[in-house]
Parts: C-alpha cells; structure tokens; sequence
C-alpha cells in the first residue's frame, strides 16, 4: 500500500470537491471536514489534492533519481 494522503483539518472547509474525484473512497466527511478511510484500493492518484481549494490536502513523495542522463550516455543509451 502507498502512503495515504495528508489532510490538514484546520484548511479543509469541507467542500467535498476531493471526495468527488477519489475513485477509491478512501475519503469520507467527518463532521465537517474530510478524513482517509485507510484503503488498499487507493492508487496514490493525488487527484483530491489537486482539486483541494483551501490546500488542506498534501501527497508527499519522495523523488529517486535511479540513473542519470550522463551514465546513460556511457552506457550507449539514449
């Protein structure tokens, strides 16, 4: 399973916007702001943090760089 999303409860309003575009639902209102459902379904899409108008929504990730374009190059890849 990937890392699930991050809401920051003192951002969301509660708009549901995100809840719309999760295909997993792994996102549910509480009260009157957003939570995760813990899920094996979710794909780590980040389509609700791309919609989130308040920005309480995070999907952080670490970027590894496995191969360089250089060492490609010495190895006859282009």
């Amino acid at each position: 399973m990937f890392d699930m999303p991050i809401i920051d409860t003192e951002l969301c309003n509660g708009c549901g916007l995100c809840i719309s575009v999760c295909e997993c639902g792994a996102l549910v209102i509480s009260g009157s702001v957003v939570e995760i459902h813990e899920t094996d379904e979710c794909g780590y899409c980040t389509e609700c943090e791309a919609v989130c108008p308040t920005g309480a929504i995070q999907c952080p990730y670490e970027i590894i760089v496995e191969d360089t374009f250089e060492q490609s190059l010495e190895q006859g890849f282009e």
